[in-house]
């Protein structure tokens, strides 16, 4: 598209808000508002089309620091409607792709969110995945283990509700919990009462081995894993917590504890850091997601998800000859049948 034409779609977005501004009804004004904020995303080729994906990917070398990684990038967006547009854009995108992988049943999704937290996964992942078919996908919160849970593996849970071949699976937070929180707060590994043979100063680098030969076993068997890390500045989730205390429909989410995980936040940097070092594979990269302008995470995310869906289905599955056949029988039939008579 000339840039003639696309100053032509800014000017005329323009001035169409100048000319709502005068309307009374202000929802009508918002809603054509956003639709307008959307055809010039469109016009432009889409908000993230441009953007390398890549310069997220965390490494797995010795050079590499989540401290390279900055909270406050934005990108080419100006401002978070521009954002929004762009990831409402990509979410009906991904409704599209979702389908299509509902049809073909041979490839799976598993979209793992892990952070510290404030850093907003509850609100990432109901605005990213919004128009999702519920048919097609399914959600998995991992809180603390239960007295029956802990006494199994620790990747048995994860194990249970990994997605079905055509499916979507949706992880807030995951088996990841157990080689970052365990090694901060000792006491949650010891509730498991492993065998002396199961610990042990090389517990981690074990584990870690487990983790890269399960996310192997999936892909092996079709599911494909997507991990996202909320980066969220220490900063930030000051601002984040306190906006929990004050606000009444945030008020449910505030825990002591999170306050006191605060406390070890180099700590957690350092685990994460040495995580993302052992688990970033070329078969399940980390992507780092700067958070501190969520409008900007949500549309990366949103990005990167509908991407991969892309790249494992483009189109509907094509019709075998035997296929082909039945519907034409079944179209033949339908034809044949009288239609009422209304008079």
């Amino acid at each position: 598209m000339t840039l003639k034409l696309y100053e032509q779609s800014v000017n005329y977005s323009f001035q169409l808000r100048l000319y709502l501004e005068k309307c009374e009804n202000k929802l009508y004004l918002s809603q054509i508002g956003n639709m307008c904020l959307r055809i010039v995303v469109q016009t432009r080729g889409g908000g993230m089309s441009k953007v390398n994906h890549n310069q997220f990917i965390y490494r797995a070398d010795k050079t590499t620091r989540l401290a390279d990684f900055d909270p406050n990038f934005t990108g080419d967006f100006n401002d978070e409607q521009q954002a929004r547009a762009s990831m409402e854009k990509d979410a009906a995108d991904i409704a599209k792709y979702q389908d299509i992988l509902m049809a073909h049943e041979t490839n799976g999704l598993l979209i793992i969110f892990q952070a510290m937290d404030g850093a907003g996964k509850d609100a990432t992942i109901k605005n990213v995945m919004s128009n999702l078919d519920p048919q097609g996908c399914e959600m998995k919160m991992f809180k603390a283990p239960s007295e029956k849970e802990v006494k199994h593996d620790y990747l048995r849970r994860a194990a249970q509700s990994v997605p079905a071949r055509g499916q979507i699976g949706i992880f807030n937070r995951s088996y990841y919990e157990h080689v970052i929180v365990e090694r901060i707060h000792p006491e949650k590994l010891a509730r498991q009462n492993l065998p002396e043979s199961a610990t042990g100063k090389d517990i981690w680098k074990k584990r870690y081995r487990h983790i890269n030969n399960f996310e192997e076993y999936l892909l092996d068997n079709g599911i494909h894993v997507l991990k996202f890390f909320l980066n969220l500045s220490k900063e930030e989730q000051r601002e984040k917590l306190l906006e929990r205390i004050k606000r009444p429909e945030k008020k449910w989410k505030f825990a002591l504890e999170d306050l006191e995980d605060r406390k070890h936040w180099n700590k957690y940097m350092k685990v994460y850091e040495e995580a993302f070092n052992q688990t970033s594979t070329k078969i399940a990269p980390w992507y780092i997601i700067p958070d501190n302008h969520r409008w900007f995470a949500r549309a990366l995310i949103a990005s990167i998800v509908l991407e991969k869906l892309k790249s494992l289905h483009s189109k509907y599955p094509d019709m075998s000859g035997e296929q082909k056949k039945e519907m034409a029988k079944a179209q033949a039939l339908l034809q044949k049948e009288s239609v009422p008579n209304d008079k």
